[in-house]
């Protein structure tokens, strides 16, 4: 039973894992199009309509890339994780279906009108094509974070005799506390991975000076909306997002911070520290004291409570992965600040393309915010084990019990290796695109 689960696990997280390294750049990538094509609406300068069409043919591999490898995450509902389908399929259901009928539809109907129908809408109404893709790809994320939310903190809902999980207030699923907070950190984090590759792109091509008109638009725009959206994941959207991580999750919050005694007169912040989960503290730790109790409560001398005083039953099941992915997802988001704020500085200096160490930087950053966003799911998605829906359906219960490990552990060897082949036609088919750089005039 033990492999069982732990094969399940591995599969869905990843697939899920790879999945989530193309919505992650198409939701920030669709908020830029339509800023490039709003401007040129706008200035009536050729170049940004340019600079649209460029990006929506990046944005239409990354959706072709998502769409096909979200797919398997739809059938391992039924596969691997059948009893967790059977028992909440009457709540999760609901919004997975209104992803796949509205959201889905809205985005892919649209992007074929925004990348082959300039010419035939006329701009006004290709801007509004662009703006519709970009409201798809934002209400599917919506509709995603809403079933996550409901498994993280479950409203609105009865059991049934025979533990189906039934909805009894759908309005709730929309308005759960843990919605908006995931949501808002969610995309904001998508716009920093978007910034850093529109960023990278346009450092390369100043670095090879080549394109380099788009290089610097491409340079200037991420940076700008890199550094509004470093800041925006960090403050309001992750403070929000942590505060209901303490309200509602107090053992993971305690797990996450590696907080394993309660401190009298304040919180310590860990800044480095490794788990040492038989003596149940932190070994070789470095913190600044009573910084956690004032960024948590606002009160310097603030009670957290340690993961100790809890009892073990539960406890994350596996504390040093939720904490070491609390701490990379908290360190890169640090280091994405300040990089974007040192360029935004040259930036208004006027010296930022000549500055060759921060180009060298922005482009060397570009998969770092995809490690970032990962680390964070990898937060949200331990931080809850050993359950599915918190405190009411353990893990354990949510498999399939008629798949046996070695089925799953077979699909999953083919997984990856199908999506390393799928990987590399990807990387190969976008770095064409970026060689090839954005068209001129073609009107």
């Amino acid at each position: 039973m033990e492999d069982m689960l732990f094969y399940d696990r591995m599969q869905f997280a990843f697939t899920i894992t790879f999945h989530y390294l193309f919505p992650q750049l198409t939701m920030g990538l669709s908020l830029m199009i339509v800023y490039f094509k709003g401007k040129f609406l706008y200035s009536k300068l050729e170049k940004y309509n340019d600079a649209a069409k460029f990006w929506m043919k990046i944005f239409a591999l990354n959706f072709a890339m998502g769409v096909v490898t979200g797919i398997p995450m739809e059938f391992q509902f039924g596969t691997n994780w059948a009893k967790f389908s059977e028992l909440t399929g009457g709540i999760i259901g609901q919004t997975l279906a209104m992803e796949g009928m509205f959201s889905f539809f809205l985005e892919s109907s649209f992007l074929g009108l925004f990348l082959f129908g300039e010419k035939l809408l006329g701009h006004k109404l290709h801007f509004l094509t662009g703006f519709l893709v970009f409201l798809g790809s934002w209400a599917s994320g919506y509709l995603i974070i809403a079933t996550h939310s409901w498994m993280q903190y479950p409203v609105g809902y009865e059991i049934l005799e025979n533990g189906k999980f039934v909805l009894n207030n759908f309005g709730a699923l929309f308005s759960n506390p843990w919605l908006l907070p995931s949501y808002l950190h969610n995309q904001a984090a998508s716009i920093v991975t978007s910034s850093f590759v529109v960023a990278a792109i346009g450092a390369f091509y100043l670095l090879n000076n080549k394109h380099n008109e788009f290089g610097k638009l491409f340079v200037k725009t991420g940076v700008v909306f890199g550094l509004i959206s470093s800041l925006l994941v960090a403050f309001p959207t992750g403070d929000l997002a942590a505060k209901n991580v303490v309200k509602h999750q107090p053992a993971t919050f305690a797990a996450m911070e590696g907080i394993f005694e309660t401190e009298e007169g304040g919180s310590e912040i860990v800044l480095i520290g490794q788990p040492n989960m038989l003596e149940k503290k932190l070994d070789n730790k470095v913190a600044v004291p009573n910084i956690l109790s004032f960024l948590t409560y606002q009160k310097w001398d603030a009670q957290i409570k340690g993961l100790n005083e809890f009892d073990e039953s539960v406890h994350p099941t596996n504390v040093p992965g939720l904490y070491y992915a609390y701490h990379i997802m908290v360190g890169l988001g640090t280091i994405f600040i300040g990089l974007m704020l040192l360029a935004s500085v040259q930036l208004f200096r006027k010296k930022l393309f000549k500055t060759k160490w921060i180009l060298w930087s922005l482009m060397f950053m570009l998969p770092f915010p995809y490690i970032a966003n990962t680390t964070g799911w990898y937060t949200a998605e331990l931080g809850r084990q050993p359950w599915l829906v918190y405190n009411l359906l353990r893990t354990a219960d949510g498999a399939s019990p008629t798949v046996s490990s070695g089925n799953t552990l077979f699909t999953l060897l083919g997984f990856i290796g199908l999506y390393l082949l799928l990987g590399l036609l990807f990387l190969m088919l976008a770095g064409k695109i970026i060689n090839k750089g954005p068209q001129l005039n073609q009107h």
